[in-house]
């Protein structure tokens, strides 16, 4: 087997596993040999492996831009980026859900302290003692 093509392979393996792998293998490069571990975070960094310089990674999806780079076919880039918009007003409308709930929540618990609190005995002196 030819060197690119095991290297290749590697690449792939490890492109299954994610930057996770990727940087367990520079950092024991990094102790193991300095310059093989400087070669590892260049290859990482050109290669667009680390995420966070490139502006293609999952931080897209926090900032909601649904347009990706175009595959070439109209209809599917429309489809995607309907399908994208969908899942996104889903996802808001999860949230207000979420936050719906929890408010619901907070007004029940809050109701029944302030049930509890009011049919407790008060203790200031205000009651009556009746004498035996």
């Amino acid at each position: 087997m030819p060197t690119a093509a095991k290297f290749d392979q590697f690449t792939g393996k490890l492109d299954e596993f994610g930057k996770p792998a990727w940087i367990v293998l520079m950092i024991l490069s990094f102790i193991w040999w300095w310059p093989l571990g400087l070669a590892i975070l260049a290859f990482m960094i050109g290669s667009g492996r680390m995420g966070c310089w490139n502006h293609n990674g999952a931080s897209r999806w926090r900032r909601g831009t649904a347009a990706g780079p175009s595959s070439g076919n109209r209809a599917f880039d429309e489809y995607r980026a309907d399908t994208l918009r969908s899942l996104e007003e889903e996802q808001r409308e999860f949230k207000e859900f979420l936050d719906r709930l929890r408010f619901a929540k907070d007004r029940a618990e809050f109701d029944q302290f302030m049930a509890e609190r009011r049919d407790r005995p008060r203790e200031d002196g205000s009651q009556t003692h009746s004498q035996p």
